[in-house]
């Protein structure tokens, strides 16, 4: 049997404060309205609002300030708003404070099981060396076998879940087989750095500055040995669906400026590193080696894209991460009305 151990009281007390800290300045910048009230809520023609995380392309969007160009013309603001994660993110996009936002894999599965009305609108091409099971660099392990009976960190129902869940299946162990440690990245790190646990399964940056700053060895990430996927772990834009439906050509807009985006950072890598340090205050080191593993080339999300989300949502089912089955083509956009050209 798994046990539990509880929390040393500074990190339960941080992640407490940290959680009335979130609740706080959504509540005072009017970030989390009501559901009600965000239904109420017309699109405002005028204001294109985009949530993002500290790290990724719409951090890189951002700093260059190329979208709003694209739409002064039309007499379009950006506001942009930042997220702590993908769940957060998600949720503002459901009760209507932002129109458009990135996150994982992972995110958008349990927001469509609660009933979020979001669709997926575009993606970026797999990542898979993104996210990675690490152990000490001292670490006697040495493949994923021999995790069986380890003490794993992980932050669950995200993409490095069903990371592990994958990984393991290749090497023929039950997830049952080892002791999953539910923790997010910072009190994961905190643990893994103490030797609380035996491996971490994680994703950039936060896998890059384990790599460059604790010296983690990656046991293994999302590639398989005959150089097929274990995992793809995709990156997504999605809309509200409202917005989405409203707007179809300013959706088809964003992508394409993020389509050029990802040309313009595959070209300056070193230039794309130094504009994320700039904006989030990592290592330039850590960013280069994270920047390296990032795939970039947006375009609109295909039925064999999510046909892959399926078999994760179909996966977090069966684990009882989420609490009914979910039908991931059922939050597809239909481009059909697309009025952009492109």
């Amino acid at each position: 049997m798994t046990r539990i151990h509880p929390l040393p009281p500074a990190i339960l007390r941080r992640r407490l404060i940290s959680a009335a800290l979130v609740l706080a300045a959504g509540l005072a910048y009017g970030l989390l309205p009501s559901r009600a009230e965000a239904q109420s809520n017309h699109i405002d023609p005028r204001v294109l609002r985009i949530g993002y995380q500290k790290y990724g392309t719409l951090t890189l969007l951002k700093a260059r300030g190329t979208l709003e160009k694209r739409l002064a013309p039309q007499g379009i603001s950006v506001r942009w708003t930042e997220f702590p994660a993908g769940p957060q993110l998600l949720e503002g996009l459901n009760v209507g404070a932002i129109d458009f936002g990135t996150v994982g894999e992972a995110p958008p599965i349990f927001a469509q099981a609660a009933g979020a009305q979001l669709v997926y609108v575009g993606n970026e091409p797999p990542a898979p060396a993104a996210e990675a099971i690490v152990v000490p660099k001292g670490s006697a392990l040495r493949s994923v076998a021999d995790l069986r009976g380890k003490r794993v960190a992980l932050n669950k129902g995200s993409n490095v879940h069903y990371l592990l869940v994958r990984q393991l299946e290749q090497a023929g162990i039950p997830y049952h087989a080892i002791q999953p440690v539910y923790l997010p990245p910072a009190d994961a790190r905190a643990a893994f750095e103490r030797g609380a646990v035996d491996a971490w399964v994680i994703w950039d940056p936060f896998l890059a500055a384990a790599e460059k700053q604790l010296g983690a060895r990656v046991l293994a990430d999302g590639r398989g040995a005959d150089n097929s996927n274990v995992v793809s772990n995709h990156q997504f834009y999605l809309a509200s669906r409202p917005y989405a439906q409203a707007r179809p050509e300013i959706v088809s807009l964003i992508l394409d400026e993020l389509a050029t985006l990802g040309t313009w950072a595959q070209k300056n890598p070193a230039e794309a590193t130094t504009v994320l340090a700039a904006e989030t205050g990592l290592p330039a080191d850590v960013l280069a080696l994270a920047v390296s593993r990032f795939s970039y080339g947006a375009r609109p999300a295909s039925g064999a894209v999510l046909a892959q989300q399926q078999r994760i949502a179909d996966t977090f089912h069966s684990l009882r991460l989420i609490p009914k089955p979910v039908k991931v083509a059922e939050a597809r956009w239909d481009e059909s009305p697309r009025q952009a050209k492109r």
